[in-house]
């Protein structure tokens, strides 16, 4: 009986990731298309919602470490509950990532933006999103080799990072005196890159998870 109850927690605070994860990949999306759109009430939302995630995180976490505490688990146990410990703290900072776009949103306000400054930004945000519902996909199935399969996806952002920065830069060399706020969506397009890379720990800790070995993700 007290496996039972001890399983039925564990698997309460996994469906509590999925929940926060996929606000997480719904917050991403929004947050690009407000930025193209310079919705700005949008952005606020996004900055406000943080708030929401940051909740979650201490919630989970703690609940996470209360069953370390209480339950005295099993390696396998074990292993899971530190991958679901680290893991909000991952979902968590990526949607950091999140609110720094949309404050950068607001700091540029309602100047127009060429569209090819902002081209690779969807495809950035819809690639990190593919990521995250993989890794945590691969989290709640305890799938490891679904994890080590996600690492090129990232090598995919990485270039369509590099290709934003070019632009930017050959924007920059015609148009000097826009640097300032030109500069704010090079830092915008950054904290989707940053973010990808924050899923590649997240997959870390999956395989982790099932093997018992830390190793980092090229």
């Amino acid at each position: 009986m007290l496996r039972e109850t001890f399983t039925h927690d564990l698997r309460k605070l996994q469906d509590e990731v999925l929940r926060t994860s996929s606000e997480v990949e719904q917050n991403l999306k929004s947050v690009v298309d407000a930025f193209m759109r310079r919705d700005h009430r949008k952005a606020e939302q996004l900055i406000k919602a943080d708030e929401w995630v940051n909740e979650r995180r201490i919630e989970i976490g703690m609940k996470s470490l209360q069953l370390i505490a209480t339950q005295q688990p099993i390696a396998g146990d074990m292993r899971l509950l530190a991958t679901t410990f680290e893991i909000i703290g991952e979902i968590e900072r990526i949607h950091d990532y999140i609110k720094g776009i949309a404050k950068i949103s607001l700091m540029i306000g309602d100047e127009d933006i060429p569209s090819h400054l902002l081209q690779y930004m969807p495809l950035m945000a819809d690639e990190t999103n593919l990521m995250l519902h993989k890794a945590i996909d691969a989290y709640s199935n305890s799938d490891a080799e679904l994890a080590q399969s996600i690492p090129p996806h990232d090598d995919i952002v990485d270039q369509y990072y590099y290709q934003s920065y070019e632009t930017i830069v050959s924007y920059l060399m015609e148009n000097a005196e826009k640097m300032e706020k030109v500069n704010w969506i090079e830092w915008a397009t950054h904290n989707l890159e940053r973010a990808a890379d924050r899923v590649i720990n997240i997959c870390e800790w999956v395989v982790y998870m099932e093997t018992g070995v830390f190793e980092e993700m090229d």
